[in-house]
């Protein structure tokens, strides 16, 4: 597989999407709970260059190989937090919503926001829809895994 396009974004799109990722940083959530969000997501839309980018970035920041690897099966490990639990259930009941699932219910949104203020929230549901925005880039222009950006 080849990717389709060099360069799919302009100066304008970089620059808003910086301002975004401000925002989210600015949210008070914890950057390796940020990064398991964004590898969770990747994951589930089958997005190889973000499931590569984020494992790298994520272990220069520290995290272990452990609970990266894990992250696919995080309900069957021990490797979480509480807090991580609930952004993962986040993450894929607002990821999954194609798959023609119920979507982020009741439950799951407390369970959160038992765990978060609305600025993390915010800062969570954020990372979330930016990772989805860039997975479907990526797969619509067969963006390659290992690429630096």
């Amino acid at each position: 597989m080849e990717a389709r396009m060099t360069s799919p974004a302009n100066p304008d799109v970089i620059t808003a999407i910086q301002h975004l990722y401000k925002a989210i940083h600015a949210g008070g959530v914890d950057k390796h709970l940020l990064s398991l969000v964004h590898l969770r997501t990747s994951q589930i839309n089958g997005c190889s260059p973000c499931v590569f980018a984020t494992i790298q970035s994520a272990k220069k920041a520290g995290e272990t190989e452990e609970r990266l690897h894990h992250v696919v099966a995080w309900r069957e490990t021990p490797f979480y937090t509480g807090e991580e639990r609930a952004a993962l259930t986040l993450t894929e009941a607002a990821t999954r919503l194609q798959d023609g699932a119920a979507g982020v219910t009741d439950e799951i949104w407390d369970a959160a926001a038992d765990r978060f203020s609305e600025e993390q929230l915010g800062a969570i549901i954020l990372e979330i829809a930016m990772t989805n925005f860039f997975n479907r880039i990526n797969r619509t222009v067969r963006e390659q895994a290992g690429k630096t950006w």
